[in-house]
């Protein structure tokens, strides 16, 4: 076990740092063993122990909190792949065996000039004609053990899938049947200028020397696609002036190329210092062979390690885009919630207005339970049409309806054993309501048309935007149904009653958007952070990550400034300590003016003075609220009915 964290964000990003048996704290302090240059951490945040066989983080009383996997914790174990945040700062806890490194390498020889030399083409090689192959086995008995070799090479290597294990493997079944002392397989990069990937092997087990390798024959094999063989390197005036060949005292050496699809990724290096058994042509041939049969299995393999490693990103990247952000009062006491409810299987109720992050909550829940492996399934109830829900949850046999040709899962099923979230459950049909009851109930259901029952395994997490309580006074929404989606119920805070983490939230956001904006990161000044913190976010966090990323695009200097943030928030008034620029006040007057003068003109009806102004009355009210106009329209409108010209009506101011 080799555990370790990997820096994701921060000051020490991308940097890796080792863990060991004895304690280690994380801060802001110089004094930690992990040195953070960063305000939000805590002096002393969090501590890092080894007992009992497992690392276990614990918080120490920091200011913003610690972490693992988006929710807040006191104190809990490790396990390999948790995310670790302090502040801004978040690392990757691994602690799985990696294979191991070999200690030997490559390093390249700019050396011209090449020995004396054997070339073949592919084509040429005896191993791969079997007609030729036939007619010479009886007068060898060498062919009949290369052929031996062969087929074990070919048979081991396309079973095996680990890119290092395959190249092993390969060279020790070479060393076999080849004199060669050392070997080397070196694999190219996608355009195939330069190696990107090399593995040593030395026949004798143990041995860490450097193979030294001539770039000038290593690039002819990958630029023409043929194999060479230099029989008697002393012999070459030009290679036997490099001192690390001569201090290796290599003799001969040979390289073939690796082919797929007419394509070189690569080559295949062997030497031998022996002057009894120097590589010849019958070795040149026989390697030659080994790697056309194997070089599909190598860059399978390579392929294969890619994709897990690009697997492994992608779900880091998308696991940090889809973790809760905030450090305030209100998000830890969220945080806490989510600590105790996720272990459980109970079903979960999520209130709050649109864009305060109820789906990531549900997420936080599922990635730190017992069913993170298995599927999660998201849907909203008020996106799809009542007559297709049913069979998208439920699913539907073949004939079930016109249209249904063939029989379908329904999402509950597909979930089998993971998570189904439900958002905007209020919304929800009564006949649906009902059919939901029976799986909370039963944790069984039947697909539409069908008659045969279906159990499943599925923890249900629900989120809602409406008030369920007063849906259920209403009669819009069963009682019973209700009690069951609240076994345990949390409320999402808007964002304007956690105005604290907002400056947290543009950094995070900034980082997010720049990435994939293809923008440089920004800093926000000031006067644009006292304009957010300062603004009612009626859209919540949704709205922020926008107004962000609107400012990331469209900003054209160095910083976000005011000017590069929407609209809507530069109608607000900024705070006392702030100073407006001219131009933004000028602006903010005129519209002041402009609404007083139509809402006098239709006196007193905002509907006419909208149509006037040409503006939606919904946006005219908004701008009534964002420039807090409504004290100075109340007085307006009291002195025209005092010179009697109003004509309010009840629909009115």
């Amino acid at each position: 076990m080799r555990p370790r964290l990997l820096v994701l964000s921060g000051p020490l990003k991308d940097s890796t740092i080792p863990l060991s048996e004895e304690e280690i704290t994380i801060g802001r302090e110089a004094s930690n063993g992990i040195a953070i240059t960063d305000p939000s951490v805590s002096r002393k945040h969090c501590l890092l122990s080894w007992q009992r066989g497992k690392f276990r983080v614990r918080d120490l009383d920091s200011r913003n909190g610690t972490l693992v996997n988006g929710a807040g914790v006191e104190e809990q174990w490790l396990k390999h792949g948790d995310e670790i945040a302090a502040g801004d700062s978040s690392f990757l806890f691994l602690e799985e065996e990696d294979v191991a490194p070999d200690p030997s390498r490559v390093e390249f020889d700019d050396a011209q000039g090449t020995v004396e030399t054997t070339i073949i083409h592919p084509r040429d090689v005896v191993y791969l004609q079997p007609d030729r192959l036939l007619r010479e086995l009886p007068a060898t008995s060498k062919v009949a053990r290369n052929l031996n070799a062969l087929l074990k090479i070919s048979r081991i290597v396309h079973a095996i899938r680990d890119l290092d294990e395959l190249q092993g493997q390969l060279l020790e079944l070479i060393f076999e049947v080849v004199p060669a002392g050392r070997g080397a397989i070196l694999l190219a990069d996608k355009e195939g200028h330069q190696f990107n990937s090399t593995f040593v092997r030395m026949r004798q087990a143990g041995q860490t020397q450097l193979v030294k390798v001539s770039r000038t024959v290593a690039r002819q094999v990958l630029e023409q696609g043929i194999a060479i063989l230099g029989s008697d390197v002393a012999s070459n005036y030009d290679l036997r002036e490099v001192e690390s060949l001569a201090a290796s005292q290599v003799r001969s050496l040979l390289c073939v190329p690796l082919t797929v699809f007419q394509r070189v990724i690569g080559c295949i290096y062997l030497d031998s210092n022996s002057l009894e058994t120097r590589l010849r042509e019958e070795h040149l041939q026989l390697v030659t062979a080994i790697a056309g049969i194997t070089a599909v299995a190598l860059e399978n393999a390579r392929r294969l390690q890619w994709l897990e490693q690009e697997n492994e990103r992608l779900t880091v990247e998308i696991s940090q885009e889809r973790s809760l952000v905030g450090e305030g009062a209100r998000m830890k006491e969220v945080y806490q919630f989510l600590k105790r409810a996720s272990p459980t299987d109970s079903t979960v109720l999520i209130e709050g207005e649109s864009g305060t992050g109820k789906e990531l909550a549900a997420r936080a829940l599922h990635r730190n339970s017992p069913r993170a492996n298995k599927p999660f399934l998201a849907i909203n109830c008020a996106a799809i049409p009542e007559t297709l829900l049913e069979s998208d949850l439920f699913g539907h046999e073949r004939g079930a309806f016109t249209g249904a040709g063939s029989l379908k899962k329904g999402r509950l099923e597909v979930a089998d054993g993971g998570v189904v979230f439900l958002d905007e459950v209020g919304e929800l049909a009564p006949a649906l309501q009902v059919k939901l009851l029976r799986v909370l109930q039963e944790r069984e259901f039947e697909r539409v048309g069908g008659i045969q029952t279906i159990k499943v395994d599925i923890r249900l997490i629900a989120a809602t935007n409406c008030n369920l309580e007063q849906a259920v006074r209403d009669g819009r929404f069963r009682q019973d149904l209700y009690y069951r989606l609240a076994v345990l119920k949390v409320t999402m805070p808007a964002l304007r009653d956690r105005r604290e983490d907002i400056a947290m939230l543009v950094r995070h956001f900034v980082q997010k958007h720049a990435k994939h904006c293809k923008v440089k990161p920004r800093p926000i000044s000031r006067e644009a952070l006292s304009r957010m913190e300062n603004y009612d976010w009626p859209g919540n966090v949704r709205e922020l990550e926008n107004a962000i990323e609107h400012a990331l695009v469209l900003g054209s200097s160095d910083m976000i400034l005011p000017e590069d943030l929407p609209e809507s928030l530069l109608e607000r008034t900024p705070l006392p300590e702030m100073t407006e620029a001219k131009y933004h006040a000028a602006v903010k007057e005129l519209k002041k003016q402009l609404i007083l003068d139509a809402v006098e003109q239709t006196q007193g009806s905002y509907t006419e003075a909208a149509r006037l102004l040409g503006v939606h009355p919904n946006y005219l009210h908004r701008l009534i609220r964002n420039l807090e106009l409504k004290e100075a329209l109340k007085d307006a409108l009291q002195e025209l009915s005092q010179r009697g010209l109003s004509g309010i009506s009840g629909g009115n101011a």
